[in-house]
């Protein structure tokens, strides 16, 4: 039997008006999935906050702090780069290692800001990624030519970041900031667009439609975590 492989954009026009059975189930599997990632990774935040004595290896173990941020990296790579390989049930669990490695990561976040500041942020970020993410949804324009621009932008972003790094610029972080949330609004949108385009013409249920399913919540789950940390640093209040 040959193996099924995830071709995302060789439909038809045609084709792509037409809705399979399985298409809500798929759908909502990936809001399922993204919503139980951001509850591991919020859950794992807290926990190693409260954790003196693992936030004290991650702060001072600079080895360990870099090894995480790398293992992520590896991650979402192996992830989106395999998924045609992997399984369904390895592609999960390395899905679900992800979400437990960015909470540990970002566990710092409740060292510089204020909880009540952290909560309020996080419904901002609910607020305005289900906006854009029913924008994306329901809009019958073609997204596909500002998402290219976002990704180029997303880039830019990147290598500004970097470079800030070295700067250490308060007016430059703060700007950067302000375009993360123009870019993950963006991609939030093109993403909810894009993935509902990939299911659309899912026959069933079955193991490849669902590797597609996780492959889109693991996209969004990172327009969300991006488009927080960047409210955060714009209207977050430090401790």
């Amino acid at each position: 039997m040959e193996d099924k492989k995830l071709n995302y954009w060789d439909l038809s026009a045609e084709r792509q008006m037409e809705v399979s059975e399985a298409f809500p189930v798929l759908m909502r599997k990936v809001y399922v999935w993204m919503t139980l990632a951001l509850l591991i990774t919020g859950m794992t935040a807290y926990y190693v906050a409260t954790n003196e004595v693992i936030l004290t290896a991650i702060l001072t173990n600079r080895a360990l702090f870099y090894g995480l941020l790398i293992a992520e990296l590896v991650l979402v790579i192996a992830v989106s780069a395999a998924i045609n390989r992997l399984s369904l049930m390895m592609a999960t669990l390395m899905f679900i290692l992800y979400s437990v490695i960015n909470g540990a990561t970002m566990s710092v976040i409740f060292l510089i800001y204020q909880a009540t500041s952290i909560a309020t942020v996080f419904f901002i970020t609910a607020g305005t990624f289900g906006a854009m993410a029913a924008i994306g949804y329901t809009t019958k324009k073609d997204l596909s030519s500002m998402g290219r621009i976002l990704f180029m932008a997303l880039i830019g972003l990147v290598i500004a970041t970097v470079v800030n790094l070295f700067i250490k610029s308060d007016t430059m972080t703060l700007i950067l900031s302000y375009i993360g949330v123009i870019v993950f609004v963006g991609l939030t949108a093109w993403d909810s667009q894009k993935i509902k385009q990939m299911l659309m013409q899912a026959p069933d249920v079955d193991e490849a439609s669902q590797k597609v399913a996780l492959l889109g919540s693991l996209e969004l789950y990172l327009d969300f975590v991006n488009l927080f940390l960047y409210l955060l640093r714009i209207f977050g209040k430090r401790r």
